[in-house]
């Protein structure tokens, strides 16, 4: 038999629920508050490092004038969690323009990096390569490239830097060795097309992206705005060079490839490099 409460105690007690209660409250609003933001961050999933930030082994390195495999020069090299295009050790750059490969090639994806220009330009480099690199994608195997071939067959996401003159020069632009796109509904005649970005001078850090559904659409991203799209990329036009004419196979539809970050004189930096791979639909 529980003793008889007096008004006092039983005043007391009714304090004590409702500081309890109270408390309680209090941590489940904040468990609540929690799970909610750990939620938020779990709904960026699906992404891959393409790049571990400790060095390249799982890339191949194609220079022109050079095997695949040798990274003449240190061309690429891995610092600070970042890969770091180099040509302190060239002399003449005799056209050494170079691409470092991702081990396999993708199809329908959403890639997304960040990418800044620095140092000095390589002089004996071609005048238009100032602060200027670029993400190829759809690209050949490397393994398929000829010693001596300048290019890959590939598409160009063409990253530019601004030249500090007050005038446009626009990054995420599309260019196009060995290949075509349709752009507008018909086949561009352009070997490159620029993108509606901003200019972006300077040694700064620009968030690029790159949707790519297969040979359906092609989006380009710079810092959360979309500035290019395109479609159809297919083997043709020119530009690219020293090619084994049996991988040339004009007409034929890209609809996937490798991925590979490009060197032809201008210091540049990467890191940050991601791949989600979205949902194949009918080709």
């Amino acid at each position: 038999m529980e003793p008889t409460l007096t008004r006092k105690s039983k005043t007391t007690k009714s304090i004590y629920r409702k500081v309890f209660f109270a408390l309680f409250s209090c941590f489940l609003i904040l468990g609540c508050s929690s799970a909610r933001k750990i939620s938020g961050n779990d709904t960026d999933t699906g992404w891959t490092k393409l790049f571990n930030g400790h060095d390249i082994k799982d890339w191949f390195v194609k220079i022109n004038h050079h095997e695949v495999g040798e990274n003449f020069g240190n061309t690429f090299r891995v610092e600070d969690g970042i890969i770091k295009i180099r040509y302190d050790q060239y002399g003449n750059f005799n056209d050494q323009f170079g691409h470092l490969y991702y081990k396999t090639p993708f199809s329908y994806y959403h890639l997304r990096f960040e990418y800044r220009f620095v140092g000095k330009w390589q002089t004996t480099a071609p005048p238009y390569t100032i602060l200027n690199s670029g993400m190829m994608f759809h690209s050949q195997d490397p393994r398929t490239m000829l010693k001596d071939q300048d290019w890959p067959i590939s598409i160009e996401f063409q990253l530019l830097g601004g030249l500090g003159d007050g005038k446009p020069r626009p990054t995420g632009n599309m260019c196009s060795p060995g290949t075509d796109v349709v752009y507008k509904g018909k086949v561009s005649p352009d070997h490159c097309i620029n993108s509606t970005s901003k200019t972006y001078d300077g040694e700064q850090w620009v968030k690029a992206e790159l949707i790519v559904q297969g040979n359906k659409l092609i989006t380009h991203i710079i810092n959360g705005d979309t500035v290019l799209q395109y479609s159809r990329p297919t083997i043709g036009g020119g530009v690219a060079h020293g090619y084994d004419p049996k991988y040339k196979q004009d007409g034929k539809l890209l609809n996937s490839g490798f991925i590979a970050l490009q060197s032809e004189g201008q210091p540049v930096d990467f890191r940050n490099i991601e791949i989600k791979q979205l949902p194949i639909t009918d080709r």
